[in-house]
């Protein structure tokens, strides 16, 4: 889940009540509405079903089962946004509350952009507007099936975002995070961030790499700019008479080595 801060390049300026330009009454929301999202109830009843042994997900560089998985989510502040909900939801209603006393009975209004055409992702959001409707939020739902192409539109407030991992190149996801990445369309910028990607484009050790992860990632978690929630499970159906297939960990996961694939 992402959260806007500032405007897409060529977009206009973005006023909304997460802003960065809002200061800590904005810090705060962005906090609460993070702490809000209920990810082990979304992994409980739309990704265990596929895959009992899929964890809620701590951080963007790594995944559950990998080597520097644990070591990250130790030291990237994630720790912030995990617990049981009903404490999370306690300390986000405190946030709301300090800026809006009266949001239980008059929610703050969070427009969120909700792909459509994916029923997964319309669950996701029935979840998330239920339990941040708890902590003073009322989620206002845009459901466009072309979701990706206003995914830099400055008129949300939140959006989902997902992607699938092309490479294993040390520098991990320059495009999301750097303030100049084409991906980083929420507008999350921090100065000591760039610095640090330009560092990891020269060869290090994986025990300082992931240590520039770790930097990178505390930036966008302490400031609330976005929050993993799962890595989704691999499911895949195929014919048995199909012969070559050789599924990938990387993007396009199945149909990389087609021109090997015979009946």
């Amino acid at each position: 889940m992402d959260l806007r801060l500032n405007a897409y390049p060529g977009q206009p300026e973005y006023k909304g009540i997460f802003a960065a330009s809002g200061g800590q009454k904005a810090l705060d929301l962005r906090r609460a509405f993070l702490l809000s999202i209920p990810r082990e109830e979304i992994i409980e009843k739309l990704i265990k079903p596929l895959n009992p042994n899929i964890p809620v997900l701590n951080t963007a560089f790594s995944v559950p089962g990998e080597g520097i998985y644990d070591l990250i989510v130790r030291n990237n502040g994630s720790k912030y946004f995990v617990g049981a909900q009903e404490a999370l939801n306690k300390r986000a209603a405190s946030l709301v509350k300090k800026w809006y006393p009266n949001a239980m009975t008059n929610p703050v209004k969070v427009k969120m952009l909700v792909p459509g055409n994916n029923s997964r992702r319309a669950d996701e959001y029935a979840l998330i507007k239920a339990n941040a409707r708890k902590v003073g939020f009322d989620v206002v739902g845009d459901v466009q099936v072309a979701w990706g192409g206003l995914l830099t539109s400055s008129n949300y407030d939140a959006a989902f975002f997902g992607w699938s991992a092309g490479s294993v190149v040390q520098l991990k996801l320059p495009t999301i995070f750097k303030s100049t990445g084409t991906q980083n369309y929420n507008g999350a910028r921090y100065p000591v961030v760039d610095p640090i990607y330009e560092a990891l484009s020269a060869p290090m050790s994986q025990t300082v790499a992931v240590q520039n992860y770790i930097k990178i990632e505390r930036n966008f978690l302490e400031n609330a700019a976005t929050l993993p929630i799962f890595q989704h499970p691999a499911i895949t159906a195929v014919n048995p008479d199909l012969k070559g297939i050789k599924p990938a960990p990387l993007n396009p996961n199945i149909v990389w080595n087609y021109w090997e694939w015979s009946y």
